[in-house]
């Protein structure tokens, strides 16, 4: 189990994190069963930092964040841990402090810009709706802050745009509105999930250029959810790897993909497509566990190419090197691994 030992990992003298999520678990009770999405994960995320949650469908990533905002319906969802914001647990609020830290402190850009908007209301309604809730502001004042949003986030004329609905946008441009709600409140924190796999290889490019650009000028702190590592080797500061619903490795991004630790950190790496080359893509070989039926060793053994005994009998404890955590018996061995 991952402990507030990675919670802790690399932190500075710039004071407390900002977020800190220590031994979260996530489980939904099915009529089949339970499901365990997230199993005991803990990290931190401080002021202005950019973090990035990779891995494969499945893996825990959005209920993860999902947790963090309040967004998963208790029940089917049954949560549990402490999630710290500015030193209060979320997870211990009553609706009405929910409600002001939802779009206030706490943002969101969703996956989908094709059914993130409400497609019967104008955008101007969409945008001003939540500052004038959590800022009490004038609809004059908040047409005129959305208005100057759009234009940061390159919409053309968005004095006149603001008047028109959902399908009379590009996706991409569906996208940089979700952005643009999303910024409203000048919140704190901002959870990007995925919001670039709906759109083309150009359009991506730009959102995630604009993305961190607003992060840098508004120093926001970004929670950039992806099973793109291309995307997150570009983007964040800190990675954290996740497979079956727990941390299985997390570090600086440079360090963890330019020497990881983990077999699953070092599959998702070489099963990336070289520029220049032909050779045919490797892959992971086996499929991802049942999260209803985990068992009490590491959940990667049944595909790892280093698995031992000991990998059956119990889950690795998380071990630390300076800044950069793994929970794998074989570390050291495939750390010797090229990625190539």
């Amino acid at each position: 189990m991952l402990s507030t030992q990675e919670a802790t990992m690399g932190d500075t003298d710039t004071g407390p994190p900002l977020l800190q999520v220590e031994n979260l678990h996530v489980r939904f009770e099915t009529r089949s069963g339970h499901i365990d999405a997230v199993n005991g994960i803990s990290y931190h995320l401080d002021r202005g930092e950019s973090l990035g949650i990779v891995g494969e469908s499945g893996s825990g990533k959005t209920v993860s964040v999902q947790a963090i905002s309040r967004l998963l319906p208790t029940p089917p969802a049954i949560i549990e841990g402490r999630i710290f914001l500015d030193g209060r647990d979320i997870l211990q609020m009553d609706g009405e402090s929910l409600r002001l830290i939802r779009g206030n402190r706490i943002a969101v850009i969703f996956q989908d810009p094709m059914t993130s908007l409400n497609p019967v209301l104008k955008i101007r309604r969409q945008m001003t709706e939540a500052v004038r809730t959590h800022l009490g502001l004038r609809r004059r004042s908040a047409s005129k802050l959305a208005c100057d949003l759009l234009g940061r986030v390159g919409i053309p004329d968005p004095r006149r745009r603001l008047d028109d609905y959902p399908h009379q946008f590009s996706g991409g441009q569906r996208q940089r509105i979700g952005i643009a709600m999303a910024l409203m409140c000048e919140p704190d924190i901002l959870i990007a999930d995925e919001p670039t796999t709906a759109l083309d290889v150009t359009i991506q490019a730009q959102i995630m250029e604009l993305v961190a650009d607003l992060q840098d000028e508004l120093r926001l702190a970004v929670l950039w959810i992806t099973h793109d590592l291309g995307v997150a080797a570009n983007l964040v500061q800190r990675v954290m790897v996740m497979y079956a619903g727990r941390i299985i490795e997390t570090g600086p991004t440079r360090a963890i993909f330019g020497r990881p630790n983990h077999p699953y950190t070092l599959g998702l790496l070489r099963s990336l497509p070289r520029p220049g080359t032909y050779s045919r893509l490797a892959s992971i070989r086996g499929q991802p566990p049942d999260l209803s039926d985990l068992g009490d060793g590491c959940h990667f053994e049944p595909r790892c190419d280093w698995a031992r005994a000991e990998c059956l009998q119990a889950f690795p404890d998380p071990t630390t090197l300076e800044n950069r955590m793994v929970a794998c018996y074989a570390s050291d061995e495939v750390a010797a691994e090229r990625t190539d």
